[in-house]
């Protein structure tokens, strides 16, 4: 699980590179459409003895939601650093449970009400200028959207788990990811790069993107959440933004101010109240109980 924020960590420096000559949509349509071909190949079994309209329907919900929520996110970081869209994405682990409140009415309980405040704090450091008036640009702002649809994302995820076949439902959604980028790529206008003048370096970023970003990671999840416990899977997952940050500071040489820092750990705090907050309550009642 930890090897996944690292590789999904680093994609945030590799996809800002290459949004230098290709559009963001345009190549996430690509690397999810490689990625889903990738996947069937490989799982074309468990396809077969799962494949129905019920896992067409989880899928594509799925995949329109995490689809949206990438387009967003790519065209947001054209406009933003690496490190910056890492933990304003990172701010989904909060959103989840107010999500879960609007859909199934679970009230969230007080570790999430800490954690939105934690976040709310640490984003207002992150959007304030030198002259210490808000500075939330366009960036931001779409990034922030992005983490609402991944939140919502999650929600359903959690609701089609129990009656499904993952792997399944995993293919399917890759799919209508590709969709659902290809769609925002036409709605925006973007114009697809001549595939004979993009240089060596484009590709070797796009296979890092489809097999270790997509692929692999998918795989990993897999295998790694049936023996990790979710809110371990969650905390280490939510590592991400860290290593994002220490790879934008390496090779995008993002300066990184006292003001950053503190917003950025003031989000990561909020992610990890969210995330550990109601386990250690649960052990907690579970104490008292005994």
């Amino acid at each position: 699980m930890l090897s996944c924020a690292v590789i999904w960590g680093a994609s945030f420096v590799i996809i800002k590179d290459t949004l230098d000559v290709a559009p963001a949509c345009w190549l996430m349509a690509i690397r999810f459409l490689m990625a889903t071909v990738l996947m069937a190949a490989i799982f074309w079994k468990r396809l077969r003895d799962n494949f129905d309209w019920s896992h067409v329907l989880a899928g594509g919900i799925l995949g329109v939601l995490y689809g949206a929520g990438f387009a967003v996110q790519n065209v947001g970081l054209a406009y933003t650093t690496p490190g910056r869209s890492a933990f304003l994405t990172a701010t989904y682990c909060v959103l989840v449970p107010f999500i879960n409140w609007v859909v199934i009415r679970r009230r969230p309980g007080a570790s999430s009400l800490v954690a939105a405040l934690l976040s709310i704090v640490g984003i207002a450091l992150i959007s304030l200028g030198d002259d210490m008036r808000p500075s939330l640009g366009t960036g931001e702002w779409l990034t922030l959207l992005s983490a609402v649809l991944f939140a919502i994302q999650i929600v359903f995820v959690d609701r089609f788990t129990s009656s499904h076949d993952m792997t399944t439902i995993s293919v399917v959604q890759l799919g209508f990811m590709s969709l659902t980028c290809a769609v925002f790529s036409l709605a925006l206008g973007e114009q697809a790069p001549a595939l004979s003048g993009l240089g060596a370096s484009f590709w070797l970023a796009l296979a890092y993107l489809v097999i270790l970003s997509s692929c692999v990671t998918t795989l990993i999840q897999n295998v790694g959440q049936t023996v990790v416990p979710p809110a371990q899977s969650a905390l280490l997952l939510s590592l991400e933004s860290v290593f994002a940050v220490i790879a934008s500071v390496i090779f995008y040489h993002e300066q990184l101010t006292p003001q950053l820092v503190l917003g950025f750990s003031l989000v990561f705090l909020g992610v990890l109240a969210s995330e550990l907050g109601p386990m250690l309550l649960a052990r907690r009642a579970g104490g008292q109980r005994a």
